[in-house]
């Protein structure tokens, strides 16, 4: 093992603690880039309801506690397809990520503010802003993270009546998001 390379996998050091600030490992950045590409991914898949790209976050036989009991992960990305719908827009942006590593397994901590717009048909239109954190497990098989167990915790949630002006000077000329497939990432 050399300084350059690390540990086979990333881990603890030699003590079995983690020291907050230690210079990680290349192993270890390549890791936590992987890990960092799934959750992105999984903001993507929400937020253009996209089916298989929520499916390709998790392990076949992952779950999701987005209840009170453990659901299959692949059953919930089906199931929150239809209801991300409903709203007009989603907007799902994860911050400060925390990772701490024991092989091949891995527990992350991710800040989570998360935007739903609701327009209504009577023109009061509102949106649910949704801050929190996703506790994950992640597994590594072979070279290859993707979430074994993820579950959302509430810090709070607020509701406001909101508008949207397309017409506005400053944001007319802009590309419009929209779901999977119609949306610009997927050309």
């Amino acid at each position: 093992m050399s300084d350059e390379t690390g540990p086979d996998e990333a881990g603890p050091d030699e003590t079995g603690a983690y020291e907050p600030g230690r210079v990680p490992y290349a192993a270890e950045l390549a890791d936590r880039a992987a890990i960092a590409e799934i959750i992105a991914l999984h903001c993507r898949g929400v937020d253009r309801a996209d089916e298989e790209t929520l499916k390709s976050c998790y392990w076949p036989d992952a779950t999701t506690a987005y209840g009170e009991d453990d659901v299959p992960a692949h059953i919930f990305c089906a199931q929150l397809v239809p209801a991300i719908k409903a709203f007009r827009q989603t907007h799902h942006m994860v911050t400060n990520s925390i990772c701490t590593f024991d092989r091949t397994q891995a527990r992350v901590e991710s800040y989570l503010v998360a935007f739903h717009y609701l327009a209504s048909e009577d023109g009061e239109d509102s949106e649910m802003t949704y801050l929190g954190r996703y506790l994950d497990r992640f597994e590594k098989r072979g070279d290859v993270w993707k979430i074994k167990h993820r579950e959302p915790v509430m810090s709070w949630s607020q509701n406001a009546a909101t508008t949207h002006d397309s017409n506005h000077p400053a944001l007319s000329a802009l590309r419009r998001a929209t779901r999977y497939p119609d949306d610009i990432v997927y050309k």
